[in-house]
């Protein structure tokens, strides 16, 4: 499962501002979004990957996605770090 690849990642960043910040120093290997979260906050993150041509995974859940990176919240994404 997907969830596996955040729990096994060695360098993380968690959140749409780090992930987005991430993805624009070039730094994100994959971009994890939770497909419940509002559309509003994952499309623009959405949008990056696809102009960089980052491999997007989606998962079902922000609860789970928040619980796979060790935070107590919900994440609506991440990112694996180079």
């Amino acid at each position: 499962m997907s969830y596996e690849k955040v729990i096994q990642a060695e360098s993380l960043t968690i959140g749409t501002k780090q992930t987005k910040k991430a993805i624009e120093q070039g730094r994100a290997l994959e971009v994890l979004v939770a497909d419940d979260a509002d559309p509003q906050i994952i499309y623009p993150i959405l949008k990056l990957c696809k102009d960089r041509g980052i491999h997007v995974i989606h998962v079902e859940s922000m609860k789970q996605l928040g619980k796979a990176c060790g935070i107590e919240v919900g994440a609506a994404t991440a990112a694996v770090l180079k």
